[in-house]
């Protein structure tokens, strides 16, 4: 396994009230995989240190990486990251970690990408990667979200809904003109591609756990889904 590394922060992004994207520079960075993920450990001067996992967020591009932070109310790290870590300052990253929820262009099957809020980290980097191949094999996302302000990605997902299938699902406020209602995934949103589909599921918990029953119900063959989940 890797050890650890100085990762120097250079850009931060907002994406929602509480997400963000961060960007590191890590020198002599080995590369990963779409859907892998680090260990960020942060050090206090008195020396007490605290390290929490985060999911790349983007395909290996040379010594850049991504990650996506979404902000917990009391926590010790995520808020500390996504809002109060200088740019120009370093943390300690371990990785890349993780080889069983990953996808690449390799995989010439039907991608089927299913998110809950901020689990479309490791799924966009999954889509960004689909995106710069030369796969033609059909591939959707279906990402559900509470209310349209909770949308990370915005512009590049509506970019990425001229070559592949993007739908959003609210669970609690629609947009206005919305065709689809207000409410919990059903296994009727799950039409999006033939049964045939390598699925991802990442968010919370008990949406992973919901929407992996549906697709059962829905003719999905269990090692045709693969999880990762949160909270």
């Amino acid at each position: 396994m890797h050890g650890w590394r100085r990762a120097r922060l250079t850009e931060r992004t907002k994406q929602t009230a509480t997400g963000r994207t961060l960007e590191f520079e890590v020198p002599r960075w080995p590369g990963h995989l779409p859907g892998q993920h680090v260990d960020v450990r942060l050090t206090a001067d008195n020396g007490y240190q605290a390290g929490r996992s985060y999911s790349l967020a983007a395909p290996a591009d040379t010594d850049r990486v991504e990650l996506g932070v979404q902000a917990t109310l009391g926590g010790e790290v995520s808020p500390y990251l996504a809002d109060e870590l200088p740019v120009g300052a370093e943390v300690e990253i371990k990785g890349p970690l993780g080889g069983w929820f990953v996808w690449t262009p390799r995989d010439r099957n039907p991608l089927l990408l299913i998110a809950g809020g901020s689990g479309i980290v490791p799924l966009m980097a999954m889509l960004r990667a689909r995106l710069a191949s030369d796969s033609d094999e059909p591939c959707a996302l279906l990402y559900s979200v509470r209310s349209p302000d909770e949308v990370w990605y915005s512009t590049e997902l509506d970019a990425a809904a001229d070559v592949v299938r993007v739908r959003r699902l609210y669970t609690r406020t629609a947009p206005d003109g919305s065709e689809r209602p207000a409410g919990r995934m059903t296994e009727l949103d799950l039409n999006a591609l033939p049964s045939s589909a390598r699925c991802y599921v990442c968010g919370p918990t008990g949406f992973v756990e919901h929407t992996g029953a549906l697709l059962l119900m829905a003719g999905y063959a269990p090692d045709q889904i693969r999880t990762e989940r949160f909270g």
